[in-house]
């Protein structure tokens, strides 16, 4: 019970300081168009939150940034697998890696309009951003196998596919479930950025939009903190999920399970 209480409080007093700074804030400045307090912005959020445009634009950039999440963690780790393979793949995909993890996303958002129609530019986007994460966890993890392993694979004559499928992919694992992880919160962001500029018609980043240019501050910040909530939650729920299976797979290779 003691424990539950210590991660209690290590939750909720740190949010009553700063909700109750922001109250402070918020009577300090005196003007709702300029700063709502708390409670305004909750009484906003309640009202949104039965509404059928509320959950379809939620679930609607949900289904668009893990898609692209999905598909830029699937190209990260197919291009530094195979990079690791094949040298040649090195030469070629390495410094594409390298310029996208460089470039703003901004021009990414606006190149990518220029090809796609607004609802498919944040699907794109988030895979822009987690493909080089990805990449660059998955490859180190690759490169620092234990050479030990190797060895003991040649001398057991091992050819090189049972090779990767038995020591590398293994070693390669966590790191690539922890730049998923990472890659997530950078798609996250992105592609409701995305959504911002481009103003699919069913998107949370377009509500945010809306409601800055009708100055509706309260509004702006009600779906500022369901954009945040659901980053946390599905970076919590990604999280969960992958440390059941990296334990399952701890068993298993322990001859536990």
């Amino acid at each position: 019970m003691t424990r539950w209480r210590k991660a209690l409080a290590r939750v909720l007093l740190p949010l009553a300081v700063w909700l109750g700074l922001w109250q402070l804030l918020a009577m300090r400045v005196g003007l709702e168009l300029l700063l709502p307090g708390p409670w305004q912005v909750l009484c906003r959020l309640v009202q949104l939150c039965p509404t059928a445009g509320f959950w379809r634009a939620a679930l609607t950039t949900l289904g668009r940034v893990f898609l692209g999440g999905a598909l830029g963690a699937a190209i990260g780790g197919l291009v530094a697998g195979a990079s690791r393979w094949w040298a040649p793949v090195d030469w070629l995909c390495t410094p594409v890696m390298k310029i996208v993890r460089a470039t703003p996303v901004a021009s990414f958002i606006l190149l990518i309009w220029l090809w796609c129609t607004a609802g498919w530019v944040p699907v794109v986007i988030a895979a822009l951003m987690s493909a080089p994460v990805v990449w660059s966890a998955t490859a180190q993890a690759l490169d620092s196998v234990d050479p030990k392993l190797l060895e003991m694979a040649r001398a057991y004559g091992m050819s090189k596919a049972k090779t990767w499928r038995l020591i590398c992919l293994p070693w390669a694992a966590p790191a690539f479930g922890a730049g998923c992880r990472t890659a997530l919160g950078l798609a996250w962001k992105a592609g409701v950025a995305a959504e911002v500029l481009c103003r699919p018609r069913w998107a949370l980043g377009t509500q945010v939009y809306n409601a800055k240019l009708a100055m509706e501050t309260a509004d702006l910040f009600a779906w500022t903190a369901v954009v945040v909530c659901l980053s946390f939650g599905v970076e919590w729920a990604l999280g969960g999920v992958w440390k059941r299976w990296d334990g399952k797979e701890r068993r298993r290779r322990d001859g536990v399970a």
